[in-house]
């Protein structure tokens, strides 16, 4: 790969950034940093960058060191450090990866807006649940989003060497999200094929990924972290209720967070003691009995803490606009706050709302 000198891998950035609708403010923040860098490396002898110019940067310039990076960091060095990494993955891929910013609205170019909503249809009629739909789409419009960042302009362009140049850019994230990612480039590929906009099956040569969500060791909860943890919510308060009944049904009967948001007051059949529900991932009916903790925990919520909303959901947000969840939520803000209340490490293990497997 043909290096640029900084001052002109800068400009390019630039030009991007601008293409991207950065605004003036967010504009001026980046021109200074990257005048000081660029300062920096000519005092250095240096006329292109380099992940070492990087790391030297930050250390001489903002006191950031190279162990630092692996921990906690204020929000005035990650900021600093932000720049630095965009520019260093600018040079390698020739894009500014979204990690770095989050727009509402990702797409603004009517061509692949189209593409988007017709993605979406397509997904909808494999009946893929929702929550799957919603992330296919988000992550097909960041895929996008890259295209035109290459200067591909309309999805019959698409060639094997972008989407697998696209896959590079997935370096740094979890297995599972990049399995994930390869999934929807899957989906969206054959979708193009299907309709005839692209001419090859780039799907079914799409690289796969060696690791599946199998070959890891899922967490666990100790019985004694979920006791700190349950010991920790306010069950006095109406969002405590709410919390309180949201994690005994994760923890009694295991169910997963997409069906805990979907419960409707029709689920709950007091009169057999039963919950009956529609598993989102499966779409098969499933039946199982009420225990007394989980049956209080929700009759308690129900009676004292529930808002007055018109909605057949169960739970529902406890800030105004009382709104259900949204589909992506993963309700993983409620377990972090407790979790930190408890003193219960937040560290390494993944310790979600996703169906948590207990151990003595």
């Amino acid at each position: 790969m043909q290096r640029k000198p900084l001052v002109e891998l800068l400009k390019d950035l630039e030009a991007e950034l601008l293409r991207l609708g950065y605004t003036k403010a967010s504009m001026d923040y980046y021109r200074s940093r990257w005048k000081r860098l660029l300062h920096y490396a000519q005092s250095q002898n240096e006329i292109y960058y380099s992940e070492q110019l990087g790391v030297d940067y930050l250390e001489d310039h903002h006191q950031i060191l190279g162990q630092d990076l692996c921990n906690g960091l204020s929000h005035k060095s990650t900021q600093e450090l932000r720049v630095i990494r965009m520019v260093g993955d600018f040079q390698l891929h020739k894009a500014v990866l979204r990690r770095y910013c989050n727009h509402k609205n990702l797409l603004t170019d009517p061509y692949y807006i189209g593409i988007s909503k017709s993605f979406r249809t397509y997904c909808e009629s494999k009946d893929y649940s929702k929550i799957t739909v919603e992330y296919y789409v988000k992550l097909s419009e960041r895929f996008m989003d890259y295209l035109l960042s290459q200067g591909i302009k309309y999805c019959h362009e698409i060639t094997l060497s972008a989407v697998n140049n696209y896959i590079k850019t997935l370096v740094g994230y979890t297995c599972k999200t990049v399995e994930l990612n390869i999934s929807m480039l899957r989906v969206f590929l054959r979708d193009l094929w299907q309709k005839d906009i692209l001419k090859d099956d780039l799907s079914s040569k799409t690289p796969k990924i060696a690791g599946r969500k199998q070959t890891g060791i899922p967490s666990v909860w100790k019985k004694e972290e979920l006791d700190a943890l349950i010991n920790a919510i306010d069950r006095g308060s109406p969002k405590g209720k709410r919390d309180y009944a949201i994690i005994v049904l994760a923890c009694v009967l295991g169910l997963r967070v997409t069906d805990i948001k979907n419960l409707t007051f029709d689920c709950f059949h007091w009169e057999t003691n039963q919950l009956v529900f529609r598993q989102s991932k499966t779409k098969v009916i499933i039946t199982l009995p009420i225990p007394p903790a989980v049956g209080w925990a929700v009759i308690d919520y129900l009676k004292y803490g529930r808002p007055k909303v018109d909605t057949s959901l169960i739970f529902v947000r406890h800030l105004a606009p009382f709104l259900p969840f949204s589909q992506t939520d993963r309700l993983y803000h409620i377990i972090r706050g407790y979790m930190r209340a408890a003193k219960l490490s937040t560290l390494k293990m993944h310790r979600g709302m996703s169906s948590p497997e207990i151990v003595d």
